[in-house]
């Protein structure tokens, strides 16, 4: 009888992939986290239990078959594993980087709520997927048949790009516009290359191409070209263009300079990371070198623009956040990360204003928490006569991102918007109240995760497939 090749978790202990030591990892912007070799992958799917009710699938926003590749991992067939993934993932190797599998898929692993720590999922899907890069079996999503439909998606993150491969893999002729230079939305200029090196993104956007996906860069819809000419030109249209307007604050000295929005700071280093020319960077406008930063905010953004910081040689770098570490909205191994960098956290803390200009330092009230809001989370409560000044040379805002306005900036009312000025869009199909229009990411759920856009992008595309093949059948009538 062969050897049960899993259910080892009673045996082997959980151990994820090596990380750099802070101090050489805080010199460069390269991911910090070694690849597993061979062995380690498959000794780390091995301890997956097989259960009967998969929860790691079942809170996965992509459904991935994770325990089905896991047992192919586990037994060595490691391009079964990878055709498996890619099933149901048009991005595997960048999930496997930056979701936040604490939260999803890992945080619900029956094991780990039996006692013997969760299976590393998200470190066996990245070895997977770029093992498949390095054997050449990544290959572009070319369709069997052409169709003369065409689809046109205004915006070039993770959701729009799910779609593209979807629609082309169908044969719809498929053409992504978008505001920045290069596709890739806030994978290429939002998330830091020591979460996500870009080679990673730009290989993927390159299949596209390769796969027959037309883009139009530099092209700022409502400006360059109207909402009106993409729907005239398209059989149908996708609105992925992610929420980009950053939350504001209400306090004395916020426009000093000095003071930068969160996503202004990321993108400029991001582009340098591609020998890009930035002058805001250059003048220091936009870089923390030699520089005592404030970072202010608690999420996932905050933590990429603390550790972003240290890579530049702050002098020093700390973390304003009104509630406690235990009610921090980004993800705990973020955090740890950061700690381990030299971040300081300044918890139960919030700006009231800045001083001077350029700013000198930033005004902070101490919190407590108090009685819980609607969600159950506890609501920060000022004390009183507890205010004092943190000094710094450049505090970077890092509270959120809002949805733009796009019925107004796309001169189109009948685009209907929800009170949070989010695109109003049906859940399971993702149709606006425009006749052959879709909307998916965060545009319509509001500021989320990448793996919830590329479910979007995913499913719309195959909405989008239907309203094409519907208006074929009665066009033929």
């Amino acid at each position: 009888m062969a050897k049960q090749p899993m259910l080892k978790f009673v045996d082997v202990k959980r151990d994820m992939p090596e990380k750099r030591d802070a101090i050489l990892r805080n010199q460069d912007f390269d991911e910090i986290y070694a690849e597993f070799a061979r062995a380690k992958a498959e000794e780390q799917a091995s301890r997956c239990s097989q259960c009967g009710v998969p929860y790691c699938q079942t809170h996965c926003p992509l459904h991935n078959n994770i325990p089905d590749w896991l047992l192919m991992t586990a037994e060595g067939r490691l391009k079964e594993a990878y055709e498996l993934s890619q099933a149901t993932n048009t991005f595997p190797e960048i999930c496997g980087r930056i979701c936040p599998q604490d939260r999803l898929c890992e945080g619900n692993c029956v094991i780990e709520n039996s006692g013997h720590e969760t299976v590393t999922i998200g470190a066996v899907e990245k070895y997977i997927t770029d093992t498949a890069w390095d054997n050449g079996w990544v290959t572009p999503n070319l369709p069997h048949t052409e169709r003369t439909d065409s689809v046109g998606i205004i915006g070039a993150g993770p959701g729009g790009l799910a779609a593209a491969d979807v629609l082309r893999c169908a044969g719809v002729q498929v053409t992504v516009y978008d505001r920045y230079d290069r596709a890739g939305g806030l994978l290429t200029y939002g998330i830091p290359s020591f979460k996500l090196e870009k080679p990673v993104v730009m290989r993927r956007i390159e299949q596209l191409e390769q796969a027959g996906v037309q883009f139009v860069m530099n092209c700022n819809v409502g400006d360059d070209l109207s909402f009106q000419a993409i729907t005239g030109q398209h059989d149908a249209v996708l609105i992925a263009t992610g929420v980009y307007k950053p939350r504001g604050l209400q306090a004395p000295g916020v426009g000093a300079a000095g003071v930068v929005q969160a996503l202004d700071y990321l993108t400029a280093s991001n582009k340098v990371s591609f020998g890009d020319e930035v002058p805001e960077y250059v003048s220091g406008a936009l870089n923390a070198a030699d520089k005592r930063v404030v970072v202010i905010g608690g999420g996932d953004t905050a933590m990429d623009c603390v550790r972003t910081a240290i890579r530049q040689g702050a002098t020093s770098v700390k973390c304003l956040y009104r509630r406690d570490k235990a009610n921090m909205p980004g993800s705990m191994r973020e955090v740890q990360n950061a700690e381990e960098e030299g971040v300081e956290f300044i918890w139960q803390t919030a700006p009231n204003g800045f001083v001077g200009g350029p700013v000198e330092s930033v005004k902070v009230q101490k919190m407590r928490l108090g009685a819980a809001d609607a969600t159950g989370r506890q609501s920060p409560e000022v004390i009183e006569g507890a205010d004092y000044n943190e000094p710094a040379d450049l505090v970077v805002m890092a509270l959120g991102f809002s949805p733009e306005d796009l019925p107004t900036l796309w001169d189109e009312d009948a685009l209907g918007v929800t009170r949070w000025g989010t695109i109003k869009a049906d859940f399971k199909t993702h149709a606006t109240e425009m006749d052959g229009v879709y909307a998916v990411g965060d545009i319509v759920r509001g500021a989320s995760l990448v793996v919830w856009a590329i479910s979007d992008g995913r499913g719309a595309a195959n909405s989008i497939i239907e309203y094409l093949n519907s208006a074929a059948v009665i066009a033929a009538q």
